[in-house]
């Protein structure tokens, strides 16, 4: 196992933040007060179908790269979820909020950068 990354590899971390991205809308717009209704919505099902394949290319990711260089790029999916959940769903992002995901993604790039 190394801990470069290829453009194959690197692609399959983009799938598999958008999957979780994916995911975790799913489970917001499924969610309800009790888990019966909610494992009864098919969007809850869509979710977990997202989880499922990430499950799977994850693994694929991580035969051939270093987990301290792809877990942290997985990190991307903080900023993409919540910029999508503010889209969507009209969540707001304050200040501190955006600073936060900006830090986060500026740490990605760092990170990533020691895997090429």
């Amino acid at each position: 196992m190394t801990s470069g990354l290829t453009g194959w590899t690197l692609g399959v971390i983009l799938f598999c933040i958008l999957a979780e991205t994916g995911r975790e809308l799913c489970f917001k717009h499924g969610a309800t007060s009790t888990l019966f209704k909610t494992l009864r919505k098919p969007v809850i099902w869509l979710g977990i179908a997202f989880w499922a394949v990430e499950l799977i290319m994850w693994t694929r990711v991580l035969e051939g790269v270093a987990l301290s260089v792809a877990f942290p790029l997985m990190a991307l999916s903080y900023a993409t979820i919540a910029f999508t959940g503010a889209v969507i769903f009209k969540e707001t992002i304050n200040f501190r909020h955006a600073l936060g995901i900006i830090l986060v993604t500026f740490g990605v790039v760092f990170v990533g950068a020691t895997g090429l």
